[in-house]
């Protein structure tokens, strides 16, 4: 896989996306839950990701995440990507990405009445080359917090937090999100989201996006995962997501659809 190009890659997830739009957390969204995998169970995605901005493009392709169930509450994290990066008029490139290493622990259980409440912090880690467009140069974090609600086929999640970076030429960040989402049947779940941060970098400007997607499951522990969405204010940004989600545990498959 390693061998195709990026257009081909894009391509591809463009075609993917088109398809399961006639036919959704964290993943395939930006925003993300305070819900933990079950301890014992575990999580592997194989996805790609894409950010184009006037000038700019920048894929991760393919992108491998792993989540686990450590404790009661408490998810361990990793995302290994393989990333590309093309400018106007520039060379493409393309490398290992920036490592992503976190940790979710929820603190609140939902009841009937009042949401479930996690943090999910963050570190990543500078693998990428920053000279060549593919990482942040040094390691930076994100501090959010996450609550959730459930009723019946419906779910609302949201929150925010803050951005800490620190690597020439980017600057700390406020960020937040919510999203609504159903299940419609069994086997798929559709939703969409708003999601805003504030100016990443120096210069720059802040951006807030609407993203819409959906998770559809394939098959027991087998799901697929799609979003796509713009930016409706600030900066520029065109994004989609695509991804496979693999989920198996002790006691029985589970995925994020449920």
């Amino acid at each position: 896989m390693l061998a195709m190009g990026p257009r081909f890659l894009l391509s591809l997830t463009v075609m993917f996306l088109c398809a399961a739009s006639s036919v959704f957390a964290g993943p395939p969204f930006l925003t993300d839950d305070p819900e933990p995998v079950e301890t014992g169970h575990y999580e592997f995605y194989l996805f790609s990701t894409y950010d184009r901005i006037p000038g700019s493009t920048s894929l991760r392709a393919p992108a491998l995440e792993f989540n686990v169930g450590a404790a009661p509450n408490l998810q361990l994290h990793v995302t290994v990507p393989f990333a590309w990066s093309e400018t106007a008029g520039g060379p493409r490139r393309s490398g290992w990405g920036d490592v992503e290493l976190g940790l979710k622990y929820r603190f609140v259980q939902e009841t009937a009445t009042t949401p479930q409440i996690g943090v999910f912090p963050v570190a990543f880690l500078p693998l990428g080359n920053a000279g060549r467009g593919l990482g942040n140069g040094q390691a930076w974090f994100i501090l959010p917090l996450w609550a959730q609600k459930n009723w019946g086929p419906w779910t609302t999640y949201g929150g925010g937090g803050w951005a800490i970076n620190h690597a020439p030429g980017m600057k700390d960040h406020a960020f937040g999100g919510w999203l609504l989402q159903r299940a419609v049947g069994e086997h798929l779940t559709l939703g969409g989201e708003v999601f805003a941060q504030g100016a990443d970098a120096e210069g720059g400007r802040g951006t807030a996006l609407a993203n819409v997607g959906g998770i559809a499951t394939l098959k027991p522990g087998l799901s697929l995962l799609f979003s796509a969405g713009r930016s409706i204010s600030g900066e520029r940004h065109t994004i989609a997501y695509l991804g496979l989600q693999w989920a198996w545990g002790r006691d029985s498959a589970r995925s994020r659809s449920g």
